[in-house]
């Protein structure tokens, strides 16, 4: 017998228990989750047995139908997908074309720029409230949903993102561009934006996730329910409707999955973009 097999024999041991200690925090992170979906889908009487149930005994759909009897539902989850669309899909078109500036362009100032850019992901977003509010009221859009996603197109920490993973493309591939005739905009998104699909998949993916969950901005900015999101609409419906936890559980289910959803689409994206950046450094 080798060396190399006894310590492959010896290794195995090891990871067996490392898988066996990562499923089973899987199944404490995940079990929360199941069981809320499992919630959503039982009755009120059976819902809160002990031990829990974790199959929906006897299952209903009634929970989900009262959801939009006690708050406008649908028109909310409209708000929540234009306010996440329209920010996740602005936020990473200005986050590219600053990040190819602070990566590709040469300008005087421009780590400085980027230094003080840097330094707002110091500040907690709860301080920024107030001028953000003077200046929404002076634009009249108070009550609005641009109130909602015009702020979130400037987002710091995807522009310092985008910017160190366009620092990994080489920089031959611009030259080369260059050569042939192309502008820097041509080079953005015809050589560039093609390279980083992984990470702007990512980015897509945590900002749908922090605009649609944005509970702080809708509570502040809008004062109409036709205007208001599923997360200030949570928690009206848990305030009027009766104390019924599994209507609220309903709707919960309801709002995490389009976000898990689109998780699941884009892991491997996800994924693959932070294992890249890891290997580029």
């Amino acid at each position: 017998m080798t060396v190399r097999t006894r310590s492959r024999r010896r290794v195995r041991p090891a990871r067996l228990l490392l898988e066996l200690l990562l499923v089973a925090v899987g199944l404490v992170m995940i079990a929360p989750l199941v069981w809320l979906v499992v919630q959503s889908f039982t009755e009120e009487q059976a819902a809160f047995e002990i031990p829990p149930n974790w199959i929906p005994k006897p299952f209903t759909t009634e929970n989900f139908t009262g959801v939009p009897d006690a708050i406008p539902f649908g028109r909310m989850a409209l708000n929540s997908l234009q306010v996440a669309v329209i920010a996740t899909v602005g936020s990473l078109l200005v986050s590219v074309l600053a990040a190819y500036a602070f990566s590709r362009l040469t300008f005087r100032g421009r780590d400085g720029i980027f230094l003080v850019l840097l330094s707002a992901l110091m500040i907690p977003a709860q301080m920024t409230v107030i001028p953000v509010f003077v200046l929404m009221r002076n634009l009249g859009l108070i009550d609005s949903l641009p109130a909602l996603w015009l702020p979130a197109l400037i987002n710091v920490f995807s522009i310092f993102f985008f910017r160190q993973y366009f620092n990994t493309i080489p920089r031959e591939l611009d030259e080369a561009a260059r050569i042939d005739g192309a502008g820097h905009l041509w080079i953005l998104f015809r050589i560039i934006v093609p390279l980083s699909g992984p990470a702007l998949a990512a980015m897509a993916i945590l900002t749908f996730q922090a605009v649609w969950n944005n509970y702080l901005a809708p509570l502040i900015f809008l004062s109409t329910p036709e205007n208001m999101t599923l997360p200030v609409g949570l928690v009206t419906l848990q305030s009027s409707h009766g104390g019924s936890p599994v209507v609220v559980f309903a709707a919960i289910t309801a709002v995490v999955v389009p976000v898990l959803a689109l998780f699941l689409v884009f892991q491997r994206s996800f994924v693959a973009s932070i294992a890249q950046a890891g290997l580029r450094g």
